[in-house]
């Protein structure tokens, strides 16, 4: 049997970490170890280089978990981590060589992120992108309680351009040789079902939940469906 794995989970963006604070309650209430990592947001290859960094402070077996754009980030971390022992997908991008949340995103009609973004320049160029919070309840969110919805519209962190654009590095996507579940909602406006369907066929996961009517904040307001996801993860490495 291995070691107990750390689960190390990753935001996307127009979230922050505490995103994840009910499925951190859920693991805890089972003894599971794990963190939330402050994604920065700012380049798919920096904010990789950022989780494997933290990886590596840990000094023991991880399962990294990804929503949204952090499943491209935990695709390119761990195909550099040799303490990766897993991977969860949670309304996550699982891309393959050269792909981007751009491209990925558009593969499939349905999403109206697009409609409900803000762009403005920043200093070191390019832009930023952040969900108007007028819109970020029914966009992001909409199977919230609408105080919960707007709370984590004013609390989002925008995303670069850049990081959007950034294409997959590594040749050999960790999903390829590493045990992953896949977990998602059916109501999700941002990235649509259908995309999560055929990266689903594609990469042949050890589990897959779809989840009835849960919107694209699905680790808050389904955070059983997600956390029974992730300790099957856990079981199954700690077995292996």
């Amino acid at each position: 049997m291995s070691e107990n794995p750390t689960v190390v989970l990753v935001h996307g963006a127009f979230a922050d970490s505490t995103a994840w604070n009910p499925v951190l309650a859920g693991l805890a209430a089972r003894g599971v170890d794990a963190i939330a990592v402050a994604n920065p947001l700012r380049s798919l290859y920096g904010d990789a280089e950022y989780v494997r960094d933290v990886v590596d402070g840990l000094h023991r077996p991880v399962i990294l978990v990804g929503h949204s754009y952090g499943g491209m980030v935990i695709t390119e971390a761990a195909s550099k981590l040799d303490a990766v022992r897993a991977l969860v997908y949670v309304a996550a991008f699982t891309p393959d060589h050269g792909e981007s949340a751009l491209e990925l995103s558009g593969r499939f009609a349905g999403s109206t992120l697009g409609e409900a973004l803000l762009a403005y320049p920043i200093t070191d160029g390019g832009n930023e992108l952040r969900i108007d919070p007028a819109k970020f309840p029914g966009q992001f969110a909409a199977d919230l309680e609408l105080e919960d919805a707007v709370l984590l519209g004013r609390t989002q962190r925008p995303v670069t351009e850049t990081a959007l654009t950034d294409g997959l590095n590594t040749d050999q996507p960790a999903w390829k040789t590493l045990p992953t579940w896949q977990v998602y909602g059916d109501a999700d406006r941002n990235i649509p079902a259908e995309l999560f369907r055929w990266q689903v066929s594609r990469s042949a996961p050890k589990g897959v939940r779809e989840v009835h009517g849960a919107s694209h904040a699905i680790a808050g307001s389904r955070p059983d469906e997600v956390t029974a996801t992730i300790l099957d993860a856990v079981a199954f490495t700690t077995a292996h």
